[in-house]
C-alpha cells in the first residue's frame, strides 16, 4: 500500500490553488498512492489571516469541498483535505477542519484542529494569534481505513504529546500532520517533533506541508515527509511543491508493535474513551 504527502505554495485565490492541488493528487495516483494527504491551507492562504473569514465554506459544500469528493471519486483515492475553512458560528470565526472524503468521494470524517498557534516567535518580530480568526475544535478523530487506522491532527497539534497518546490508544496506526510550519520553527522542531511522534506511538506519520514564500509575504518551511514507525523517513519533499510517496507495511508494523511492546508499558496510559 502506498500513501502520499502533497507539499504546495498556497496563495489567495482558491481556484488557482485547487488546480495546483489538482495535479498534485494526479502525480499521487500516478504513482501508486491509494491515500493522499494535503498540507494545511491547501485551498486558501490569504493576504492576512482574517481573510479566511471570507472564504469560509458551509459544512458540506463549497469549492474546496466540492473539489476534494469529486477528486477523490475520479481518482479513485482517499484524500485527506489538510484543512478548509468551514464556518462555526462562533463569532465571525472559522473552523480549521480537516476532511477525509473515500474512493468514491463520501466524506468519512472531519476533525477540527484543537491547538491553534498563538505565539511570538522567540528572537523575531514575527507573532501569530491564529485563535482570532480559527474557533477550536474539542475533539480527537480516528477512522478506519484500507491504509489502516488514521489519527488525524493539524500542525501546532504536533507539540502536543497527549494527543497522539490518545490516538494510539485508540488504535490508530496512521498519523496525519498537514501543516503550514514557519520557517524558524521548521529548521529548529519540525523533523524532530515528526520523528518523536512516530517514534513514541510505533506509528506511521504523514506531514504534508506549505513551503516557499506565499503572497502575504510569509516564508513556510515546507519538508513534507512520510516518517515509518521506527522513525525512519522514508520519503520527503524538502523545497517547492511536489509529492512524497512511501509504501507502508501494517503487518510489519503490527509484528514491531509485539516484539517491542512499548504501547502495552506506559504506567500513565490514557484511558480508551478519553477525550471523546
Amino acid at each position: 500500500m502506498k500513501i502520499a504527502a502533497i507539499q504546495m505554495t498556497s496563495g489567495p485565490e482558491v481556484t488557482v490553488n485547487l488546480e495546483q492541488a489538482r495535479a498534485l493528487l494526479e502525480e499521487a495516483a500516478a504513482r501508486g498512492a491509494g491515500l493522499a494527504v494535503l498540507p494545511e491551507n491547501f485551498s486558501f492562504m490569504g493576504l492576512k489571516d482574517a481573510d479566511k473569514r471570507t472564504v469560509a465554506e458551509t459544512d458540506g459544500h463549497g469549492p474546496a469541498q466540492d473539489f476534494l469528493a469529486a477528486t477523490a471519486r475520479r481518482l479513485r483515492l482517499w484524500i485527506v483535505g489538510g484543512t478548509v475553512p468551514l464556518a462555526s458560528g462562533s463569532g465571525g470565526r472559522v473552523a480549521a477542519a480537516s476532511l477525509v472524503y473515500d474512493s468514491d468521494g463520501v466524506r468519512v470524517a472531519r476533525y477540527d484542529k484543537i491547538h491553534l498557534f498563538d505565539v511570538d516567535l522567540p528572537g523575531r518580530t514575527e507573532s501569530y494569534r491564529e485563535s482570532a480568526n480559527v474557533a477550536p475544535g474539542g475533539r480527537a478523530a480516528l477512522l478506519d481505513t484500507p491504509f489502516g487506522r488514521l489519527g488525524l491532527s493539524v500542525c501546532y497539534d504536533v507539540r502536543f504529546p497527549e494527543l497522539y497518546r490518545h490516538l494510539s490508544a485508540q488504535g490508530a496506526q496512521v498519523l496525519t500532520v498537514p501543516s503550514a510550519f514557519t520557517s524558524p520553527t521548521g529548521r529548529a522542531h519540525w523533523e524532530t517533533l515528526l520523528r518523536a511522534r512516530a517514534i513514541e506511538n510505533l506509528c506511521y506519520v504523514v506531514a504534508p506541508a506549505q513551503s516557499g514564500f506565499h503572497a502575504s509575504g510569509r516564508e513556510t518551511y515546507g519538508d513534507s515527509m512520510i516518517v515509518d514507525y521506527w522513525g525512519r523517513v522514508l520519503q520527503r519533499v524538502p523545497r517547492g511543491r511536489g509529492c512524497a510517496v512511501a509504501e507502508i507495511d501494517l503487518a510489519a508494523q503490527a509484528g514491531v508493535r509485539e516484539s517491542f511492546p512499548a504501547l502495552t508499558h506506559r504506567a500513565f496510559a490514557p484511558q480508551p474513551g478519553a477525550g471523546q
